[in-house]
């Protein structure tokens, strides 16, 4: 569902947590967000806000020095 005021903030559902503390991500927002099977997704987190999930190519795409602290994250350089 996109939003009223802001056509580029989406909201795409709600997920559950299984056991296994594994979730699925919509459909649509891996096809908005270009999220291909075998992509490595960046987990980030702010106590206060909650947290936040990006394609790590995308991130050191945009922040090279990304790269050597991820170390062994296995993404492009």
């Amino acid at each position: 569902m996109n939003h009223r005021e802001d056509p580029d903030k989406r909201f795409y559902g709600a997920i559950t947590v299984s056991e296994r503390g594994q979730i699925v991500i919509p459909a649509q927002a891996r096809r908005d967000f270009g999220i291909e099977v075998g992509d490595k997704l960046l987990v980030f987190g702010d106590l206060k806000h909650g947290i936040a999930i990006a394609r790590a190519d995308d991130v050191v795409a945009r922040h090279p020095g990304t790269a050597a602290i991820l170390g062994d994250a296995d993404v492009p350089d």
